[in-house]
Formats: C-alpha cells, sequence, structure tokens
C-alpha cells in the first residue's frame, strides 16, 4: 500500500467513528478523575475526534491538548491538537508531561493496543493518571450477539474497519499490569442498550449490574511515582 492510499484508508477509518461518543462516556471519565482528586497542569486526549471530553474535564487541568489522526472540524479551535497516525508511530509530545492521559473509545480502532498503551504511560507524570475506554464484550447485549452471530455487538461488519481489536477486562488488566500500572480499577458507563431495540436500562437498574447491562468500560491506572 502507498504512502497516498494508506493515508486515504486512515482517515475513512477516522471520520466513520464521527469524531464522538456518547456523552455517558465522557462522563465515566470525568466521575473517575473526580473521585481520585485528579488535577494538575495538562491533560493529554489521545482519539480526541471533535474534542468532547474538554467539557469534562474544564477546571480540572491548566491544559488540554488532543491528539488525532486528523483534525475534524467541530475541534475547539482555542484548544491545541497534535496529529498523530497511532497505528505508526509515538506522538511528538515529550515523556511524563501530563497529569492525565485519557484514550477513549480509540484502542479498539488500533493494531497494537499493546503499544498503544505504553505509549500512553510514556505520557503520563510519575504518579499521573492513565485512562481508557473502550466497547463492554461482556455486555449482555455483546455477549448475545457473539453467541448468535458468532462477533461481538461492536465489531459487526457494519463497524469494519473502524473497530479492529476487541478487548476484554481481563485483557486491560494484562495490558496495565505489563505498563507497571498501579491502583488499576474497572468502571461502566451504566449505559447499554436492551437486546433487538433503540432503547436502553434505566439507569437505577444498569447500576444494579453494571457490567451486564453497560455498553462501554473504562480501565484507569495511576503511573508509577519512582518511590514505589
Amino acid at each position: 500500500m502507498t504512502s497516498a492510499v494508506y493515508d486515504q484508508a486512515l482517515e475513512a477509518r477516522a471520520l466513520q467513528s464521527l469524531g464522538s461518543s456518547d456523552n455517558a462516556i465522557y462522563g465515566m471519565v470525568a466521575e473517575a478523575l473526580n473521585q481520585r482528586d485528579a488535577r494538575g497542569e495538562m491533560i493529554v486526549d489521545l482519539g480526541c475526534g471533535n474534542g468532547n471530553l474538554l467539557p469534562f474535564v474544564r477546571g480540572r487541568f491548566d491544559r488540554y491538548i488532543g491528539i488525532d489522526a486528523i483534525r475534524h472540524e467541530s475541534f475547539p479551535r482555542d484548544a491545541e491538537f497534535v496529529k498523530c497516525d497511532f497505528d505508526s508511530g509515538k506522538t511528538t509530545l515529550m515523556d511524563a508531561c501530563a497529569d492525565a492521559v485519557a484514550a477513549v473509545e480509540i484502542i479498539e480502532h488500533l493494531e497494537n493496543p499493546r503499544a498503544f498503551l505504553r505509549e500512553l504511560t510514556r505520557l503520563a507524570k510519575p504518579g499521573g493518571w492513565v485512562i481508557v475506554t473502550t466497547p463492554n464484550q461482556l455486555s449482555l447485549l455483546s455477549l448475545l450477539t457473539l453467541v448468535a452471530k458468532h462477533r461481538f455487538s461492536a465489531f459487526q461488519d457494519a463497524h469494519y474497519p473502524a473497530h479492529l481489536t476487541a478487548l476484554l477486562e481481563i485483557d486491560l488488566r494484562r495490558i496495565a499490569a505489563e505498563c507497571n500500572l498501579t491502583e488499576v480499577a474497572i468502571a461502566y458507563s451504566r449505559k447499554g442498550r436492551l437486546v433487538l431495540t433503540p432503547w436502553h436500562y434505566p439507569e437505577f437498574l444498569a447500576s444494579l449490574f453494571p457490567r451486564a447491562l453497560s455498553d462501554n468500560l473504562l480501565l484507569i491506572g495511576r503511573k508509577a511515582s519512582g518511590k514505589d
């Protein structure tokens, strides 16, 4: 594949995602940061899309940098943007530059999730937070789709080639351990679609059974401070 053809394919994949995720996912990220009172000089948003995470973290960090394969038209004009193809190399940011590094619904789009999480860890300061969200393969919807169609709900033909890599909770935990992240925890969006309908479970019910009734999950971990 020539460089031009590759670039066109990459842009098409980026545009297929529409640069946006559900607000429940951004809220899940904000809640995880709030619970840990995470704040500081800078947060880096890899796979930033339209920059929709920014309003959810504004006030906790002095500086926001969005990184993606393309700059979407709706990305805030006053926000900093860095272009990067996450499949082909590292970002241009320095080591240990961010107090928090977030990747919202991007890791499933990539060929090498392990290399990607290593890059997130590289960018985090010692003691900084690394956050990844992705479709929840263990939801009731996803498991029933797997049984019926032999594929996860978020990885059907309609999602390909944008969605490439399906990861389970245990995969994320293992990769986090390989990156020496500490204080690792899993959280759920508490928003999930009822099977064979466009409707979602009531929030109170999803809160009672978060793994089964959430379409998305989050992993958060802390980069070792060097004193541990």
